[in-house]
């Protein structure tokens, strides 16, 4: 199973972040929360919620900001 990556696209700082982290990370679904809204059915979380951080879910457990950087 997949990593999934809950990430703000439109922000200029996360995209250049993420677009790095793509290149070099395997088995990683990307999720742009700014155009995909599965993501808020996923984390059980407000758009709001989503945009102001990072998410991961990993092993069906759900990662937020430093930590979710962590995993």
């Amino acid at each position: 199973m997949n990593s999934k990556v809950y990430f703000n696209n439109a922000c200029s700082i996360c995209k250049f972040e993420i677009d790095h982290y793509k290149k070099i990370s395997k088995n990683i679904d990307w999720i742009d929360i700014t155009t995909d809204f599965k993501g808020k059915k996923d984390t059980k979380l407000e758009p709001e919620k989503l945009l102001r951080r990072l998410h991961v879910i990993k092993k069906g457990k759900l990662f937020a900001g430093v930590d979710a950087f962590i995993e």
